[in-house]
């Protein structure tokens, strides 16, 4: 583990963005930094895209979860 230097501003958008997805301040940074990863990987995806195929990696049909 490490720690990484961030400007005021992000940090305060990440903690208002935690509380509103119910996340814990680093849950919500490595879920930015993750999805960040994801998109620069694949600029031909849509965030769509890439939670869908995050969702099936996961094993996790989402039809089902929402009552689809």
């Amino acid at each position: 583990m490490g720690i990484v230097k961030i400007n005021d501003q992000l940090h305060e958008d990440i903690r208002k963005a935690s509380s509103v997805m119910v996340r814990s301040i680093n849950a919500q940074a490595e879920y930015w930094i993750k999805v960040g990863m994801l998109a620069e990987a694949n600029p031909d995806m849509t965030f769509t895209d890439i939670m869908r195929e995050q969702m099936q990696q996961a094993d996790i049909e989402v039809r089902q979860v929402i009552g689809g």
